[in-house]
């Protein structure tokens, strides 16, 4: 099962390091001392095409593949991590959801806006007190009166919930059924009354792009904004986030390289009696097994990308992705916290929150232990992890 990158790799990244330099690096400092939600960055993202790869040219997206998303997302987490947020918000876990499960009518009134970055989206799912058991543990209602359903409860560590324009949401239509009765919705929270989102502080990430816990009281969402049928929510989630491991996997790649070139760089320059930090073997053994974990997460990330471009069955290798690039990514982040000693406390380093951000996508999309649950209880023969029908509307798979 070779695959090989598309020609056109080495171009998306060049664009991805434009934008970076040309559109984020010179405004982003006045945003993160403001807490004010970057939207003219998201919306210069979607205008480079960068939020589209998996989407058809008719509702504005690139068709440029999985590959494509991948790469752009590994780049975005090397170069500024804070804006990997994105790649799933605006490309991943919501868009492509709707257009995974929506009525055609749905994913021609949400999806183009939310690619092209002028719609902000999130994807709700997590509870207080529910961490991976996230579906089980749900709380939050939903309850039809007429052509409306009344959404109650709350929600947590949701991302980019304060600026959403357009989101999904999970909610019980019917508590007393368990995981049968989940269902989703896309949600617009400028529209009505009785949402609310809260920042949630958290030392280290960015003041701009937030997580938030987001507060439902009578919410009012349409019928027609129902996303499938009642009851189907469970499946579409773990679907959503099936996609969403790509993307993070690639993030905590690249988090993972820009932890290798820091610390190269570092060890280069850094002298200790007299000669580079470089030439002590115990800090080549720290960059070697980077050196080696690095393309290892890389590779297994692209595999995933590749059973997808393929049509194939792809939970199994995204739970292999994104559990391996986690530890590549951990890994990496305490060698050059080794490396850089003292100085890795040092806010004028990047040690700090380079490793905030491996620490918060290691849980996102299911935590490392869920991933070990799922890879072993595949291997033991006990659940088959791609037992579940491919649903992958990009490349022409739409079973239920």
């Amino acid at each position: 099962m070779d695959f090989e990158l598309p020609e056109e790799y080495a171009a998306i990244t060049d664009t991805v390091r434009r934008i970076v330099e040309a559109e984020i690096k010179p405004v982003i400092g006045a945003y993160e001392t403001s807490g004010e939600f970057p939207y003219p960055v998201i919306r210069k993202m979607g205008d480079a095409g960068l939020f589209g790869a998996t989407f058809p040219e008719s509702l504005g997206g690139t068709d440029a593949g999985f590959f494509a998303i991948t790469a752009i997302s590994e780049e975005f987490s090397r170069l500024t991590p804070e804006f990997g947020y994105a790649m799933n918000q605006q490309a991943m876990t919501c868009p492509f959801t709707i257009f995974n499960w929506g009525s055609d009518a749905q994913i021609e009134r949400f999806v183009p806006d939310l690619i092209a970055g002028r719609a902000i989206g999130m994807f709700a799912l997590t509870e207080p007190g529910g961490g991976s058991d996230a579906a089980g543990a749900m709380k939050t209602t939903a309850r039809r009166h007429g052509d409306i359903y009344r959404l109650n409860g709350s929600k947590q560590w949701i991302t980019f919930a304060n600026a959403c324009d357009t989101g999904l949401l999970f909610a019980k239509t019917d508590p007393a059924a368990g995981h049968a009765g989940i269902t989703a919705f896309v949600v617009e929270p400028k529209r009505g009354r009785g949402y609310r989102a809260h920042p949630i502080a958290m030392s280290g990430l960015s003041n701009c792009l937030r997580s938030c816990a987001v507060f439902l009281e009578d919410f009012e969402v349409p019928v027609e904004n129902r996303l499938g049928a009642e009851g189907e929510g469970f499946k579409i989630a773990m679907n959503a986030l099936e996609y969403g491991r790509l993307t993070v996997a690639a993030r905590l790649t690249g988090l993972a390289q820009a932890c290798l070139e820091h610390s190269v760089t570092y060890s280069k320059e850094r002298l200790i009696r007299g000669k580079p930090l470089g030439e002590y073997q115990m800090i080549q053994q720290l960059i070697a097994d980077m050196a080696v974990n690095i393309p290892a997460a890389r590779a297994l990330t692209w595999r995933a990308a590749w059973t997808m471009e393929t049509g194939r069955p792809s939970s199994r290798a995204a739970a292999q992705a994104k559990y391996f690039a986690g530890n590549a990514a951990r890994h990496a982040a305490q060698a050059m916290a080794d490396i850089y000693a003292g100085y890795a406390l040092a806010d004028e380093y990047p040690v700090k929150k380079i490793a905030a951000y491996v620490n918060m996508l290691t849980v996102g999309e299911g935590t490392p232990n869920v991933q070990r649950i799922l890879l072993a209880e595949d291997a033991l023969g006990i659940k088959d992890t791609d037992r579940h029908p491919v649903r992958n509307r990009a490349r022409g798979h739409l079973s239920r």
